[in-house]
């Protein structure tokens, strides 16, 4: 299995994502983090990150999960070196994954080492057993208006939540996500704990914050 997890962006050590994708990778960039925002935003967005992919010499397009369902997500991902799933509200995100067949696509195929998954913030996040806590931070209300429910299970691919942006002042919700690990703590729940400019690698039997 292949993760490449940054708190914020490509975060510092984008070269382990080259690495792990192969150099020229070719991939998929998924930003339903963002449903129901501003969609200029959105389109602005997934462009940067396809730039900075691009920057650091991968290809990626836009891969919109509203298009797609379980019939047709397969065939529209085809066999990419990677995905690169862009932060926002981890609740959203979630459930256009389970929407339209990306959850049981993912989970099969990084538990084939078929690709890697790449990513930040809720691109993260999603890959913990559960999502119960990060509600302080991101609200449920805008998933279960577009999918008519709130998804609290994660894919189940970590062995314990994610939580980025700590300790980091330039982030607007490092305050919030800090009182989410102390609570996690509190409550005896192990979490990967990510610092902007952090990254959670995950290689075969390695898992390394760098």
């Amino acid at each position: 299995m292949r993760l490449y997890l940054s708190s914020y962006g490509l975060g510092d050590h984008s070269e382990e994502l080259v690495r792990m994708a192969g150099p020229r990778a070719r991939g998929w960039v998924v930003a339903n983090a963002l449903d129901g925002g501003d969609e200029e935003r959105r389109a602005q967005d997934t462009a940067r990150q396809i730039d900075a992919l691009a920057a650091i010499g991968l290809e990626a397009r836009d891969l919109d999960l509203r298009e797609h369902d379980p019939s047709t997500i397969g065939r529209a991902v085809g066999a990419p070196d990677f995905l690169w799933v862009r932060g926002g509200n981890v609740f959203t995100l979630r459930g256009a994954m389970a929407r339209s067949g990306l959850d049981a696509l993912l989970v099969e195929a990084l538990r084939a080492d078929a690709l890697v998954h790449a990513g930040f913030s809720a691109g993260a996040c999603v890959l913990a057993p559960s999502l119960a806590g990060l509600e302080h931070c991101d609200p449920t209300d805008e998933a279960h208006r577009l999918h008519g429910e709130v998804r609290t299970a994660g894919l189940g691919i970590l062995d314990r939540p994610v939580v980025p942006h700590l300790d980091s002042p330039e982030h607007p919700e490092s305050g919030l996500l800090g009182e989410v690990s102390r609570r996690y703590a509190r409550d005896g729940v192990a979490h990967w704990r990510l610092r902007d400019g952090e990254v959670l690698v995950v290689d075969g039997d390695r898992a390394e914050v760098v």
